[in-house]
């Protein structure tokens, strides 16, 4: 056996001990569940809320450029600029949030993950300000720019957030304390809905103050999350700072266990943190690289906005009248944030495998049933019915699965010099997928109609079956074991084909003690 494989060895008694303790904690602290929302709050929340948000003013903002095009050319807008600058305002967001992506993990290594998330509520107050001051201004350019910046602010969020609630929370939480990235986009969204109904100002007067009201949750944070401590991972391994790790941090997140970040900092001496190309030529990085890279893209082309792009149509089969429609919209969204919670309760007892794999799988099943639905949805009263019921079993499917489990794998395959260079890959994956289907869906509607679902059918099938085949369950085990599962698996395919030898043997032996810990 090999110096490096007895080193190994000596961790298997320590393992034992950390688990016997962490079987005797049942319950996340209290710290760490108002770090989760004090996080939440400006973070993955803004994500959600400034996607459905815009939503509601969407004549009132096409009539104030028509109004303002008037005023300064003395002639009416024609249809084509209104909808070019219209889909402008709206689409902008997703370039802003494909910058934010790519800048979020750098400025995680820079200034700290509670740094970068306090440093991005500049961009919310700022977008914030722009935006309401369009309409007396008389500028619909600062609506644009408002998007834009809205758009970097919810990149960088949703890139940093689950990396900070990742690296505070103890193994044997991680999906839990993590899952509050999910809740608080369906949170968002759900807000988004509510706010923009007509009893609250979803009105024409007030549509400059509803687009100005992303400040409120940044204030909200530029007041909470200084009282929490920094990410104890960040300060042990990065900084080098074990003072102010054990201070702060581990005082505030008591179930925290320093053996494993201590252990995670021995591995990383003397390796900077890698940069996103420099995680592309690394190959015992290709396949946790890969299956990120593919539940990102596969989180935006699963169908979900083929859902809520029909969900109105279907509404309105059911007889629902249209003056209704909006409030049977908020019934989607609060689905949705009722599957995030759910899902939050379940990861640690089911695991992610079980969710993400049965979530795909349900997918699957209800794009099959959408596509007759809505293929005889005129042949009889009742039809329109089961369509309703398709579209609010596929929401809550994507809840349970993809929609909460995407960002805590990507927390969970890498350590810590790689996991910033995976947030940026990831996230600029995800929002160019975003983007994509943006443009794209709706020539694919125009085209195949219901049939579409039949495209995302297949995505969802495939993405589960890769899942199924190559992703290990990660529930309750450290950064490193995670780390040293994936290649260990790596090795037996190489001594399969190599013949193998004595070294890859013992760390066989040594992985498979490991693990009976």
């Amino acid at each position: 056996m090999t110096k490096e494989n007895e080193s190994l060895s000596e961790y298997v008694p320590l393992i034992r001990e950390v688990r016997e303790t962490e079987r005797r904690v049942r319950y996340p602290n209290t710290s760490l569940l108002l770090a989760v929302c004090a996080a939440g709050i400006g973070g993955t929340f803004q994500y959600g809320y400034n996607i459905s948000v815009i939503n509601a003013p969407t004549k009132y903002v096409q009539n104030f450029i028509n109004q303002t095009w008037l005023e300064r050319y003395e002639m009416d807008i024609s249809e084509q600029m209104l909808t070019l600058l219209w889909s402008i305002i709206v689409s902008v967001f997703t370039l802003g949030g494909l910058i934010g992506a790519s800048i979020g993990g750098t400025l995680a290594i820079k200034f700290g993950r509670k740094g970068a998330l306090l440093l991005n509520n500049t961009f919310a107050l700022l977008a914030a300000l722009l935006m309401g001051l369009s309409y007396p201004a008389g500028l619909y350019e600062l609506l644009i720019v408002g998007r834009f910046l809205t758009g970097i602010n919810a990149g960088i969020g949703v890139c940093v957030q689950p990396m900070y609630l990742g690296e505070i929370a103890p193994r044997m939480f991680r999906g839990t304390m993590a899952m509050g990235t999910s809740i608080f986009i369906t949170g968002g969204i759900f807000t988004g809905q509510v706010i923009g109904l007509n009893e609250l100002l979803g009105k024409e007067e007030y549509w400059p103050i509803l687009l100005s009201t992303p400040c409120i949750p940044a204030v909200l944070q530029i007041l909470i999350l200084p009282w929490f401590p920094e990410s104890p991972r960040y300060l042990l391994i990065d900084k080098m700072n074990d003072t102010e790790c054990r201070k702060g941090a581990l005082e505030s997140f008591a179930d925290t266990r320093l053996e494993d970040m201590e252990r995670e900092r021995i591995n990383a001496l003397g390796i900077k943190p890698m940069k996103p190309w420099e995680l592309f030529g690394d190959p015992s990085l290709s396949w946790q690289l890969t299956t990120v890279i593919l539940l990102n893209c596969a989180q935006q082309l699963n169908g979900i906005n083929a859902i809520y792009f029909y969900a109105d149509y279907v509404f309105a089969q059911a007889g629902i009248p249209a003056n209704k429609i909006p409030y049977a919209t908020v019934g989607t969204g609060a689905c949705e944030c009722l599957t995030a919670l759910t899902c939050g309760i379940l990861i640690e007892s089911l695991g992610r495998r079980v969710l993400i794999i049965g979530g795909y799988s349900l997918m699957t099943l209800w794009c099959i049933c959408l596509t007759l639905t809505l293929t005889f949805q005129e042949t009889s009263p009742w039809v329109p019915y089961l369509s309703m019921i398709g579209v609010f079993a596929f929401i809550l499917s994507f809840g349970l699965g993809p929609g909460g489990v995407t960002n805590i794998l990507t927390t969970e395959l890498f350590t810590q010099t790689s996991r910033p260079a995976a947030y940026i890959i990831g996230g600029s994956i995800n929002w160019l997928s975003f983007f994509f289907i943006g443009i794209v869906f709706p020539f694919i509607v125009n085209s195949l109609q219901q049939y579409c679902f039949l495209v995302f059918l297949a995505i969802c099938c495939l993405v589960a079956g890769y899942i199924f085949i190559i992703v290990p369950e990660t529930k309750n085990k450290t950064f490193l074991e995670i780390q040293m599962e994936i290649q260990s698996r790596t090795l037996r395919k190489h001594n399969k084909s190599e013949g193998g030898n004595d070294t890859n043997l013992s760390l066989t032996l040594i992985m498979y003690l490991y693990f009976l810990s």
